[in-house]
């Protein structure tokens, strides 16, 4: 039997503000960012990530590791530089533990967006990665000064606020990672009759 589609309001993405974004104060403009354009909140928590706990995260893809060294290598290229390691395996390696130290050093909050093509939204509200090439108007663009260049010199990650699932199915893995089904809640939003109904027919008395 065909698996029942779902539409595309259920569609579920994760989002965790990191550390530097709790002290910097800006959790609730973060939040208003992905309210404002019409997602709904159906989770969120605030935990201090163990280094453990940070790594899984970045492990749930087998091939992250040596996809992140590769685009590591790619980057510095494209720059003209030359990269730390031509092995993207240890390059990987080393990404992966400034970003465990990084996620795991203070309070973060988690979140689970939902929302039409909800991944794509939180990706593009949220910005690039590296914070200094990012669009104004995006979260990493007004709010932070970090660069790819400056966090290498430095020997760190880069200082992005957000974490933002890249696709679905990433967005599926990494949600069953930071949260139990239990604390995923069902509920309906006044505003999604505007923002799904198709005749809009339940505004006028």
């Amino acid at each position: 039997m065909e698996k029942e589609k779902k539409h595309h309001k259920e569609e579920r993405t994760l989002a965790i503000i990191k550390p530097d974004g709790v002290q910097r104060s800006l959790i609730g403009e973060i939040i208003l960012r992905y309210e404002r354009v019409g997602l709904k909140l159906v989770a969120i928590k605030m935990i201090v990530p163990s280094l453990s706990h940070a790594e899984a995260h970045y492990m749930l893809d087998a091939g992250w590791l040596e996809a992140v060294g590769k685009k590591t290598i790619e980057g510095y290229r494209s720059k003209n530089l030359t990269p730390p390691s031509e092995d993207p395996l240890k390059l990987g390696e080393t990404i992966l533990a400034g970003l465990k130290k990084y996620m795991s050093s203070g309070p973060a909050v988690c979140m689970v967006w939902q929302g039409a093509h909800a991944v794509k939204i939180v990706r593009k509200i949220t910005g690039g990665t590296e914070p200094l090439t990012s669009d104004v108007g995006t979260i990493r663009g007004d709010y932070v000064l970090d660069s790819y260049q400056m966090a290498d010199s430095d020997g760190r990650s880069v200082r992005n606020l957000v974490h933002a699932s890249g696709s679905v199915q990433e967005a599926e893995r990494e949600i069953a990672h930071w949260f139990k089904k239990e604390q995923l809640v069902d509920y309906r939003l006044v505003q999604e009759s505007i923002l799904y109904d198709v005749n809009l027919d339940k505004i006028l008395e």
